[in-house]
């Protein structure tokens, strides 16, 4: 697996990170051993850091990350988040020190570490200065709690504000071959103060994969459930887009996955993306997605089948949009 630096100061980490949000049952059941099984195929795969956040399966998936750890003698780098308030109504965030602190303190213990290379601030309070959150983020670090800290789902105005207080190692934002908002400006600022750019979803929440997705079979608690996407006849449309590009990857060798993660690789060496799975069989289909060269007209070919803005459908519903920092 090829290697990226995390942030200015950061240790250089796999350019594929591995998302676990799903190891806390968000897209349906998940199982403690299939959770195992695939921490292995990561861990096998040259994947040697993982992305979670306490909130996800409400502390279930930091937990099963230090139980693999603990049972499995290895250390993977770390990303994690807080900033959420579990058990609140939806939205509520709490990013005072004394708030955050709780969370970090109950993440590592979960966890069973003494440190995370990267911790994020998950959503922000937005009646909270960001200036006054990164200097608790700082102290986090001068006290050796972390190696560094970012913020998840803000605009590029925050991020530098943020950074004219500290350096921020990563902001971490939805992107990928249907969700390409990052472009009007966060990616631009992440190059030009030194911050990785994060990626989540880049297989677009499963469309942007071999398996064709059934969202009339979705399980109630999907996340996935009201998503604009994911319901007719917007659902339908991106399916007939992503059959094309499906055909365009096929006739190259490439896994569709592999190749939509190989498309925000190619979008700057600053960029890590955290493709989320439970299972060793699909982190398989694009564990190799750094080994995937693009040629000027494959580009080109990927440009036309995808435009920018070309799906159909917003990517949350506006329940879900509580606690985003819009920007455009």
């Amino acid at each position: 697996m090829k290697q990226r630096k995390l942030g200015q100061d950061g240790p250089m980490v796999s350019a594929i990170s591995l998302g676990c949000m799903s190891f806390g049952g968000i897209y349906g059941e998940t199982q403690h051993d299939e959770s195992f099984a695939c921490l292995d195929a990561a861990w096998d795969a040259g994947i040697n850091i993982l992305d979670v956040a306490e909130i996800y399966g409400a502390n279930l998936c930091e937990q099963i990350i230090g139980d693999w750890q603990k049972s499995r003698k290895k250390q993977f780098h770390i990303a994690t988040k807080g900033g959420i308030v579990m058990g609140a109504e939806r939205g509520k965030t709490d990013n005072t020190e004394a708030g955050l602190r709780k969370m970090l303190t109950g993440s590592l213990n979960r966890l069973g570490v003494d440190f995370v290379d990267l911790y994020y601030v998950h959503r922000r309070q937005f009646d909270l200065p960001i200036e006054e959150v990164t200097l608790t983020l700082a102290k986090f670090v001068k006290e050796g709690l972390i190696g560094g800290f970012g913020f998840s789902e803000v605009a590029p105005s925050s991020l530098r504000r943020a950074h004219a207080v500290h350096p921020v190692a990563a902001i971490q934002n939805e992107y990928s071959l249907w969700t390409r908002q990052p472009e009007l400006g966060m990616l631009q600022a992440c190059r030009e103060l030194g911050t990785t750019f994060v990626p989540f979803s880049p297989l677009g929440r499963g469309i942007l994969g071999d398996h064709i997705l059934e969202p009339q079979n979705f399980r109630d608690t999907d996340f996935r459930q009201n998503q604009p996407r994911f319901l007719e006849p917007n659902f339908s449309a991106n399916e007939a887009i992503v059959k094309q590009f499906r055909e365009f990857c096929a006739d190259r060798g490439w896994t569709t996955a592999g190749a939509a993660i190989a498309w925000t690789l190619d979008q700057g060496d600053n960029l890590i993306p955290i493709p989320g799975t439970r299972t060793a069989a699909h982190l398989l289909e694009w564990a190799d997605a750094d080994q995937i060269s693009f040629t000027d007209d494959d580009r080109a070919e990927i440009d036309r089948i995808m435009p920018a803005g070309w799906a159909h459908g917003d990517r949350y519903s506006d329940y879900q949009t509580i606690g985003i920092e819009r920007y455009c």
